[in-house]
C-alpha cells in the first residue's frame, strides 16, 4: 500500500471517528475534567498551558485532515458531475473541467450561463402565452 493510500485510509478513519457524537462528549468530558483540576493546581500557568497546548496541537493536525477529506470529496463530486455532463447528450461537454478555470473566467462563464438561462425563460414564457 502506498503512502498516499495509507494517509487516505488514516484520514478517513480519523474524520469518521472525530465526527461521531461520542467523540464530542469525550472532548467535553476532558475539558470538564481539566477545569475541575484547576483548584487542585491553583489555576497555575502550567495547568492553563496543558489545555492550550493540547487543543492547539489537535486543531493544527485536524486542519490538514479536514482539508484532505474536503479535497477528495470535491474531486469526487467533480468527476461525477463531469461524467453526468459527458453522458447526457444535450449537455455541453465544454463544461467538463471548469473547476480548473480562474475565478475571473468562472465568473464570466457564470454570467453567460445566467444570460442564456434568462433568454430561455423569456422564450418559454412567450411560447406559453402564444399557446393560450
Amino acid at each position: 500500500m502506498s503512502i498516499s493510500q495509507k494517509f487516505t485510509h488514516f484520514a478517513n478513519a480519523i474524520a469518521h471517528a472525530t465526527g461521531r457524537p461520542i467523540t464530542f462528549v469525550l472532548c467535553c468530558a476532558i475539558v470538564v475534567g481539566w477545569a475541575a483540576c484547576g483548584p487542585v493546581f491553583g489555576f497555575s500557568d502550567t495547568w492553563q498551558l496543558i489545555i492550550n497546548t493540547g487543543t492547539t496541537i489537535i486543531t493544527f493536525l485536524m486542519v490538514f485532515l479536514i482539508q484532505n477529506t474536503q479535497n477528495r470529496d470535491s474531486a469526487a463530486i467533480q468527476v461525477k458531475l463531469d461524467e453526468l455532463l459527458r453522458s447526457h447528450r444535450p449537455a455541453s461537454n465544454s463544461f467538463i473541467g471548469v473547476e480548473h478555470l480562474t475565478e475571473d473566467e468562472l465568473e464570466e462563464l457564470r454570467s453567460k450561463c445566467e444570460a442564456a438561462a434568462g433568454n430561455f425563460r423569456k422564450k418559454a414564457a412567450r411560447s406559453r402565452k402564444a399557446g393560450r
